[in-house]
C-alpha cells in the first residue's frame, strides 16, 4: 500500500530532474540564457544542480519502494 506514492513521487522527480536537465543543456548548447535577467553562469549552475538533485530524489524514492 505504501508502494504507491513511492512510485509517484519518484515518477515525478525523475521525470522533472530529467526534464530540467534536459532542457538546460539544450540552451546551454544554443548559447541561450536559462534564465531571463540572471547570470549565465549562475543560472546554469543552480538549474543542473536542481536538475541533479532531482534525479538523485527519483532514484532514492525508487529505492524506498
Amino acid at each position: 500500500m505504501e508502494s504507491g506514492p513511492a512510485v509517484f513521487a519518484g515518477t515525478a522527480f525523475s521525470v522533472f530532474g530529467a526534464a530540467l536537465l534536459w532542457w538546460t543543456g539544450a540552451r546551454a548548447l544554443r548559447r541561450a540564457p536559462v534564465a531571463h535577467g540572471a547570470s549565465p553562469v549562475t543560472s546554469f549552475a543552480l538549474a543542473t544542480a536542481f536538475g541533479a538533485a532531482f534525479v538523485v530524489l527519483g532514484v532514492w524514492c525508487f529505492g524506498r519502494i
